[in-house]
């Protein structure tokens, strides 16, 4: 089961349309590994178009690239992008964009033993996974595995902090 939840603080918000964030863990060669997607849901003023523009807009004006090799965020101390764990939640926050997610007993167990996760925040839109509902997993993996959704992307490892660290 996975739930979603949003939050998008922006100079112009409606310029990403709502901006969500999953998380879940998949197996991996060496153990469990914690994901994150992020997305818009395509709802800007101008559409889906608009949507995916401003996201990729944002993620460029933050160093990250779409569609590029993936980025070491503890490898990149100055990165303007960070993964907060705390109380359950998972908060991404970087400039003009704060989005969090409930996140899953598993996931707190992948992320508590690598100390990272995978973040791959695409400028796909999704309109179908709305916070606060459930998606389902079998929808989840053809959206987060479909080549489209990969290669409009920036794929990042982020370190995982907590305010207890």
């Amino acid at each position: 089961m996975i739930s979603t939840t949003s939050e998008t603080l922006a100079s112009r918000p409606a310029d990403l349309g709502t901006i969500v964030v999953l998380a879940w863990s998949g197996e991996a060669p060496d153990g469990h590994m914690p994901y994150l997607l992020a997305y818009s849901l395509g709802d800007a003023e101008g559409g889906p178009e608009a949507s995916s523009l401003a996201v990729r807009r944002l993620l460029e004006s933050n160093g990250l690239p779409v569609g590029g090799d993936l980025v070491d965020g503890a490898a990149k101390p100055g990165l303007p992008i960070s993964l907060l764990v705390e109380a359950g939640q998972a908060v991404v926050n970087m400039a003009r964009l704060k989005a969090q997610c409930p996140v899953p007993r598993e996931w707190l167990e992948a992320v508590g033993a690598r100390g990272f996760a995978y973040l791959v925040f695409t400028t796909r839109p999704w309109p179908e996974a709305v916070p606060g509902r459930v998606v389902d997993p079998a929808a989840l993996a053809a959206f987060a595995g479909a080549e489209e959704t990969l290669e409009q992307a920036a794929h990042l490892v982020l370190p995982a902090r907590s305010l207890r660290r």
